[in-house]
């Protein structure tokens, strides 16, 4: 670790928090049905969509009614991608003449996308069209994203507002958030990475001769509008299989920083958002705080436990000053490396510019923790919002039993149904992953698809089904992905940790939202202190990690133990 590197992450994440202010207040104003200086520009366009869906704008929806509209909508969207893969060797837009996507990998794919997974068992370049890329692909960056957003401003609500029957329109709020949001930042974001270097054309494939003369077919394609919408929409698809380590996705340092603050932006600004409209904007910054805290000290984790080497290479004589750089960039070094493996899997992004499988042990262990407690620090966005609301009921609820007192959380009582709801929804993810893990473990045609025997295969196993139930869609890549058990299962797991889990989030908010708000009292537990920040990140970390931690002490730190023994004895 170096002075110079821990400054690169300082400067990164304060650009970040220099943005969130602003984009968190201008959020709020645009859901609470406030003018923005975009509306003069924007609101025709937005009518125009109403009507033409024939949708009343003014009439809003019962938790029930919003959660209906937003399966019919994901089923509408997962039907629509499924046929563009399926059927892209007959559309047009596709220069390299690629064939159909195989119907195990086009529903695994439809599901990834539909759900803000983007896991990809396949590479871009050779397997999609430019019409699958844009149509397909990124069209579901934008409306993946839009519903994240719409669900956390629905659950905002229920504690914005006072005996409720009612969480918003999901058809306007999912609108607002990709006409308003969305749309804007990815044309502001495209243009600057066209400006540092990423290719945006339709053009066909380059052919180039190699210094051997051999001839080399050299992808291209519309990448800048793809990567904008990749980041600021924490999808983590990429146009090819490197992902963000392909110099055409992330030429450069300076592309490099610009994809981590498109990536936190808009998740780590929404806290600002729900305490603007629930009326306490310091609760948006405890929020906001317990999210950092768990984040910078996984960036710190993975940048001490890589910049540390290879103690097997060590003992070779290798020299360790460069620390693990197998599967790295030179073009990012170690310090911006770790920060976007933290940054990335504490979001849902699961964009790459590093490839994970080649972390060391505890380098590796950072993700997939991240990951495993439940992918909201800052989490994706929306669903790293409505997540963390989640973490600070139950977080109320312990501090309400230690005291003896009902829990409240901003003027709502949390009562059984809350809590129940809310333990249902964290039980989700260990339940998909162990689940699926130790199914897969156990059968040959599974085990088959390992790169690697040992502590470090389970952890690729445990690693994919922790990313496509965390909805991440980064991985292990000595996992061959691409087979009908993987491509299945896999698209299982993201469909449950997508929907399985926002369910009963949203009955929780239905519930919440119908109670009346009560005033607080001398005995009302402050969740705006540095106190309950402490107590959120222990829930988190006791309730969002500690079913993980057996399964982790036979992967990651497993085979931590043996390199270092190897590397001694």
């Amino acid at each position: 670790m170096s002075l110079i590197g821990w400054l690169q992450i300082a400067v990164t994440l304060a650009l970040v928090l220099a943005a969130v202010l602003p984009l968190g207040r201008y959020m709020a104003r645009l859901f609470m049905g406030e003018r923005t200086f975009l509306h003069p520009i924007l609101s025709p366009l937005e009518r125009g969509f109403y009507r033409a869906a024939g949708i009343d704008p003014a009439r809003e929806q019962g938790w029930t009614a919003y959660a209906m509209a937003m399966l019919v909508f994901s089923g509408a969207g997962f039907l629509a991608l499924y046929l563009i893969l399926r059927l892209q060797g007959v559309l047009p837009f596709n220069p390299g003449t690629v064939p159909g996507v195989a119907p195990d990998l086009a529903f695994n794919t439809a599901v990834s996308f539909l759900t803000n997974t983007n896991w990809q068992a396949y590479s871009g370049e050779t397997t999609l069209s430019n019409f699958s890329q844009m149509a397909g692909l990124a069209v579901q960056n934008f409306l993946s994203a839009a519903t994240g957003i719409a669900l956390a401003m629905a659950v905002t609500r229920a504690f914005a507002r006072s005996g409720a029957a009612t969480l918003g329109n999901f058809w306007v709020d999912m609108t607002r958030a990709t006409l308003y949001v969305l749309l804007p930042l990815a044309l502001v974001v495209g243009l600057a990475m066209v400006a540092l270097g990423v290719p945006q054309t339709m053009a066909d494939a380059l052919q180039a001769t190699t210094l051997e003369g051999a001839q080399q077919t050299i992808a291209i394609g519309p990448m800048a509008s793809q990567e904008a919408i990749k980041q600021l929409g924490t999808n983590g698809g990429g146009f090819f299989n490197a992902n963000a380590a392909h110099p055409f996705e992330n030429p450069s340092a300076l592309s490099n920083m610009l994809s981590i603050w498109a990536m936190l932006m808009v998740s780590a600004a929404l806290p600002i958002t729900f305490g603007r409209m629930v009326g306490s904007e310091r609760q948006g910054w405890a929020i906001l705080s317990a999210m950092s805290l768990l984040l910078i000290c996984g960036v710190a984790l993975v940048y001490w436990a890589e910049a540390s080497g290879n103690p097997l290479m060590t003992a070779l004589g290798v020299d360790p000053s460069l620390g693990n750089m197998e599967g790295k960039e030179l073009r990012f070094g170690q310090a911006m490396s770790a920060l976007f493996v933290a940054v990335t899997t504490g979001l849902s992004c699961g964009a790459v510019n590093v490839m994970h499988d080649s972390l060391m042990p505890l380098g590796g262990l950072v993700p997939m923790v991240l990951i495993q407690l439940g992918e909201v620090l800052p989490g994706g966005v929306g669903s790293g919002l409505y997540g963390m609301v989640v973490f600070c009921i139950l977080a109320v609820f312990v501090a309400g039993l230690m005291v003896g007192r009902t829990p409240e959380f901003l003027g709502k009582k949390i009562e059984a149904r809350e809590i129940r709801m809310a333990v249902l929804a964290v039980l989700i993810l260990p339940l998909v992953i162990l689940g699926f893990t130790s199914v897969s473990a156990m059968l040959p045609a599974a085990l088959a698809s390992l790169n690697n025997a040992g502590p470090h295969g389970l952890s690729e196993l445990l690693y994919a089904y922790s990313s496509a139930a965390g909805n991440n869609g980064s991985a292990f890549a000595g996992l061959n992905a691409n087979t009908p058990w993987f491509n299945t299962t896999l698209g299982i797991a993201m469909m449950l940790g997508r929907f399985a889990y926002v369910l009963p989030v949203m009955a929780l908010a239905g519930s919440l939202g119908a109670k009346s708000r009560i005033a607080a009292s001398a005995g009302t537990f402050p969740t705006t202190s540095p106190l309950f920040v402490g107590l959120l990140v222990g829930v988190i970390l006791i309730l969002g990690g500690l079913q993980f931690f057996p399964a982790l002490a036979l992967g990651p730190i497993v085979e931590h133990v043996l390199m270092h023994a190897s590397a001694t004895f």
